[in-house]
């Protein structure tokens, strides 16, 4: 009896320890106005080059409504399955290509490309599904509605979040430590560099950028 006390002891200070090397950790993206940058997205790397556990793939809908790709930004685990549905009454094509300098270089076959016909009245809207197998960012565009464009951040990490109207992004159970802070936002020109930080059991930290987001269509 005695030595199961002492088993029991033993594995709830291991839960409490466990516990409390858990991290909430907040970061504020910062325009270059200094006014705080929504759709930007937080990836916290730890320093120890541990692999974190990789995120559950989700399902989820991106939809094409007056002309705009909603949500324009999107933050999902990779292997996730989007479905691209078309609310207009009109035909949409949906082209997903590597963001940034990535597409560049990136091959022509890179990425996929899917066509939608517009609602009809009465029917269900038009829609297609794609999985999403490899990791950063993307850019979605219409061959037919070049103003139309939207970005899907593929993420490995569960430390990957979109910032809010307010230009936060709050990152839960993230292990005490030396961490580097990467941010990515539609709108910039160069990748940002890292921000070396210490995870305490709450950090908090802002983050400036030079990037002046683009207004979007209305």
């Amino acid at each position: 009896m005695q030595t199961l006390m002492k088993c029991a002891q033993a594995l709830t200070w291991l839960a409490l320890a466990g516990a409390a090397q858990a991290a909430t950790v907040q970061v504020t993206v910062l325009a270059r106005d200094g006014k705080p940058l929504a759709d930007a997205v937080v990836v916290l790397e730890p320093a120890s080059g541990q692999p974190p556990r990789a995120p559950a793939p989700v399902q989820t809908t991106i939809t094409q409504q007056k002309m705009q790709f909603s949500p324009a930004v999107s933050v999902l685990p990779v292997g996730s399955r989007v479905r691209f549905t078309n609310q207009d009454s009109w035909e949409h094509h949906v082209r997903g290509t590597p963001a940034g300098l990535a597409g560049l270089n990136a091959p022509v076959q890179a990425g996929f490309e899917l066509r939608l016909a517009g609602k009809l009245e009465g029917k269900e809207p038009s829609s297609a599904d794609v999985t999403l197998d490899k990791a950063g960012p993307l850019q979605l565009g219409c061959h037919l509605h070049g103003s139309m464009r939207g970005f899907v951040f593929v993420a490995t990490t569960p430390w990957a979040v979109k910032t809010g109207a307010d230009g936060m992004a709050v990152l839960q159970d993230v292990p005490e430590g030396a961490a580097r802070v990467r941010v990515w936002h539609a709108d910039q020109l160069l990748e940002l560099p890292a921000t070396a930080i210490s995870v305490l059991p709450v950090t908090a930290l802002s983050v400036p950028t030079q990037v002046v987001p683009r207004r979007r269509r209305l």
